[in-house]
């Protein structure tokens, strides 16, 4: 029987202190019960903020640093003092752990994507506990919006994990501010994430972490289209990570789509960069969408940018202007222009197996 594989993330309000610096005992609480799931079976993965926390007192600043080369330089100081704090709490139960720095880049690059899971499921499989963060000393955009919580639901969904845990400050989703509407009223279970579960999630955070309500919807849209369910739930009890592994506490739990993307259609969809795109006409939209046919050459309308065959492309609605997916074309630019203004615009240009609907 398959180990269940676990993916926890563990935000910056879930390691501090109130004045923003790294709280030792939180970190230690949170290890002791990784150690007792990693005792019981379960294969578990950490997704870790706090780099910024840890250093920036150690790096002789009062408060934590708002410009950006400041708070990379104490991530530079923080990365080893976290993972030191985990390395040591986790060798007290004779487990290993491994630090992994990611960036955007190591999802968005196809081999770099590969060479991260294989790495991952290698640790996995020898009984060691991946502590990832992002590599906030290089990673600037990543700095600025706090995405670790995308980060967590992309970890999950390239180790197609059977759960995906966010913790934080609060314990679930509410229909508004608990803190502020007496009327709002907890959600416990939902089953599809649409425009109105991010009307709901506006506002909501905490002060010593960058990232909200908000991004943990999109990281559970990521993770359950690709088949992760997903529980949100409150990090402030002692037994918050033992209980979310069998989600007994309170919170919000995302089931998982049950038409699941592949690893492959995964990467098309959520990390592939696309610097070109086209626009086609409703025909060909409908004939993508609701029949799961190729794109012909014959409905594209128009180019923006230039590309190579085999690279990955946007594509909108020419009606509509708004993107209907991604894919990998069979066409350069070039190639393509040439064929619009013949006769012999015929053949296809992406194929239904290269493309992801968005």
């Amino acid at each position: 029987m398959k180990e269940k594989l676990i993916v926890f993330k563990v935000g910056t309000s879930s390691l501090t202190q109130k004045n923003g610096s790294l709280d030792r005992i939180k970190i230690a609480r949170i290890t002791n019960q990784l150690a007792q799931l990693h005792q019981q079976g379960y294969q578990l993965v950490l997704v870790t903020s706090g780099s910024i926390a840890a250093g920036f007192r150690r790096l002789g600043f009062d408060k934590r640093p708002t410009k950006i080369a400041e708070k990379q330089a104490s991530a530079a100081v923080g990365q080893g003092l976290l993972i030191e704090e985990y390395t040591q709490n986790l060798m007290k139960d004779g487990i290993v752990s491994a630090q992994v720095l990611l960036t955007q880049d190591d999802f968005a690059d196809a081999r770099r994507y590969q060479n991260a899971s294989q790495a991952l499921q290698v640790l996995l499989q020898q009984g060691a506990i991946p502590i990832i963060n992002e590599n906030d000393t290089i990673a600037i955009e990543e700095i600025k919006v706090g995405d670790n919580d995308t980060l967590s639901a992309q970890v999950a969904s390239l180790l197609k994990a059977d759960l995906l845990v966010l913790l934080t400050d609060v314990d679930g989703l509410y229909t508004a501010n608990p803190n502020t509407d007496p009327r709002a009223e907890h959600l416990a279970e939902i089953a599809e994430i649409g425009e109105e579960l991010f009307a709901m999630a506006a506002g909501a955070g905490s002060s010593n972490g960058t990232g909200g309500m908000t991004t943990k919807l999109q990281a559970a849209q990521i993770a359950t289209k690709s088949g992760v369910p997903v529980f949100i739930c409150s990090s402030k009890e002692d037994t918050a990570l033992l209980e979310a592994a069998t989600q007994s506490n309170k919170g919000t739990l995302f089931l998982a789509d049950r038409q699941a993307m592949n690893q492959r259609k995964q990467w098309l969809a959520f990390y592939a960069r696309t610097e070109a795109s086209v626009e086609i006409d409703q025909g060909a939209a409908e004939a993508m969408l609701k029949k799961g046919r190729s794109l012909l050459v014959a409905g594209i309308q128009a180019i923006e940018g230039t590309f190579q065959t085999g690279d990955i492309v946007s594509v909108y609605d020419q009606e509509t202007h708004r993107i209907i997916g991604k894919g990998r074309v069979k066409l350069s630019s070039e190639e393509l222009e040439k064929k619009l203004i013949t006769e012999k615009a015929e053949g296809i240009f992406i194929h239904r197996n290269d493309w992801v609907s968005l």
